[in-house]
């Protein structure tokens, strides 16, 4: 195991788990078939590719989740507007009332 938490995105387990799940994915594209007709795939391999890919699925979170990052990665287009606005605190401060009884 690395020690830099990030390197485990580009570790060889990361790289293979990505590989087997584009590859159980392509097996599962290539084999579609209409409705109403029988599918090439016994239903105990479709189940077993199902139960990979969950697998996969689950192990990759880990291995995010251990480098400390996030699955929510979303696409986002450069012109939408940001959810957040950052406000540097020395813009922070208290509003100025006029008090006429106090000077």
């Amino acid at each position: 195991m690395r020690d830099d938490k990030s390197g485990m995105l580009e570790s060889k387990e990361f790289q293979i788990l990505k590989a087997l799940k584009l590859v159980l994915t392509d097996v599962v594209k290539d084999t579609a078939t209409q409705p109403g007709l029988k599918h090439p795939l016994s239903e105990r391999t479709i189940e077993g590719i199902r139960q990979c890919l969950k697998l996969i699925s689950v192990r990759e979170r880990e291995l995010i989740e251990e480098a400390g990052k996030s699955m929510d990665m979303r696409p986002y287009y450069a012109d939408e507007p940001k959810k957040n606005t950052v406000v540097p605190i020395t813009k922070i401060s208290r509003s100025k009332k006029k008090n006429p009884e106090k000077k």
